[in-house]
């Protein structure tokens, strides 16, 4: 009986498979090495792209940060940035009575990761070494979309007369008490000063996630007069600008230049000494980066599949040596050279799609496993287009045995033994 439609075509593939279960298993292992790398990749991508839209979403929107050189860097700074005159208060509050401008934070910080001496933060025999000092302008809560687990921020009040109040991380305050809650109101140590601690910052967004500690969740935030009580020798500082929407963006930026410019009496010819970006800079830089991993990932999985096309290819061709008194047959009881290309060409396409889904499978576990460290997440249309490739290799890579065995004289196959 002739084999005139795609299902019998799909069901002697089947067979062929389960008689020939080791042949058929390595012949695949191209494929789903191929897809598996597409779905492992993909994953790991678009989990931190997700990671990456939620941070920036975290910073608030309507925000411009400014500095003297990029806060967002993928070399070394050079000298000339180093060199560049640092940021100061009045500048900040120049650019506050900016038309569009909501609020402006000028803040500074001390990093013990990068500079000697670590005096960390205690509470009574408990200490928690490695924390970040931060400070900042009483205006911080309107620049900043800042979720507080406990207590407040502190007040313009407080600020002007450099209070010793300060607001606890949530690493940093979950170490030293117990409940978090209660670290409200209890007096804690820092360089030797004694400060009462008046609020608690909720976990921040980590662009890697997983169960690493977050550098940002070990820091002790005060008024700038009080943070320079602790550390009079900084004076290096970065400013936030919040405008009141986003249709007056270019304005806004427009100005803040202009303002810095005449602070710093820069000529018409001279370029400009500090940076102006936000947080969508962070985006446009991370896409360049994925879109580098992403170039990668095809170039190692098309590597993957174009091997697997090889093995089907050659196992197609055994098939049809072996099967040639069988095509020989068919094609004396009525079969086509289009319905024998059609079962050999269905037979590969199968073959290479269930590599395809077993590809699926084994990246769907493997995306599993990274959600340990990493933010993984499967991706469906990497996934959709890993097993559409997989067929579109199985399509290609097995045209030409089909065609062989459509092009078999029926005579001579009946005679092959």
């Amino acid at each position: 009986m002739p084999i005139s439609n795609s299902g019998e075509s799909i069901r002697m593939a089947f067979d062929t498979l389960r008689n020939n279960k080791l042949r058929s298993g390595l012949t695949v292992l191209g494929i789903v090495i191929g897809v598996t790398t597409v779905i492992a990749i993909s994953s790991i991508i678009n989990g931190l792209n997700n990671n990456v839209s939620s941070l920036v979403s975290s910073f608030g929107t309507n925000l411009f940060w400014v500095y003297r050189m990029p806060l967002i860097q993928t070399s070394r700074p050079s000298p000339e940035m180093l060199n560049r005159p640092k940021l100061t208060v009045q500048e900040a509050e120049d650019m506050a009575h900016l038309p569009g401008v909501v609020a402006v934070d000028a803040g500074m910080r001390y990093n013990p990761a990068f500079q000697p001496g670590d005096i960390g933060v205690r509470y009574g025999k408990k200490k928690v070494a490695g924390t970040i000092l931060q400070g900042d302008m009483a205006s911080l809560a309107q620049t900043e979309d800042l979720h507080l687990l406990a207590g407040r921020m502190f007040t313009p009040e407080e600020a002007n007369r450099h209070a010793n109040v300060v607001i606890l991380s949530h690493d940093t305050a979950a170490q030293l008490f117990d409940p978090i809650q209660s670290a409200v109101g209890k007096e804690v140590q820092i360089g030797g000063e004694v400060f009462t601690v008046i609020g608690v910052f909720d976990k921040t967004k980590s662009v890697f996630g997983g169960s690493g500690k977050n550098p940002e969740d070990n820091k002790a935030t005060f008024p700038d007069g009080t943070f320079r009580k602790l550390h009079p020798e900084e004076d290096d500082y970065f400013i936030e600008v919040k405008y009141s929407s986003d249709k007056v963006k270019a304005l806004v930026q427009d100005e803040i230049e202009s303002v810095l410019r005449r602070d710093r009496r820069l000529r018409a010819d001279q370029p400009d000494n500090f940076v102006i970006s936000s947080p969508d800079a962070i985006t446009r830089l991370w896409t360049q980066i994925t879109g580098g991993i992403a170039l990668f990932m095809v170039a190692i999985s098309s590597l993957g599949l174009m091997v697997g096309g090889v093995g089907v290819m050659n196992i197609m061709l055994v098939s049809v040596t072996e099967r040639t008194r069988e095509i020989g047959v068919r094609k004396a009881i009525g079969a086509t050279r289009g319905n024998i290309m059609m079962q050999f060409t269905t037979e590969a396409t199968t073959l290479c799609a269930i590599g395809g889904l077993i590809g699926i499978a084994i990246g769907g576990l493997i995306t599993l496993a990274l959600r340990l460290m990493l933010p993984a997440t499967m991706s469906t249309f990497w996934s959709l287009t890993g097993f559409l490739g997989s067929c579109a290799i199985g399509l290609v890579f097995g045209i030409y045995p089909a065609w062989k065995a459509a092009h078999l004289d029926p005579i001579e196959a009946l005679r092959y033994e």
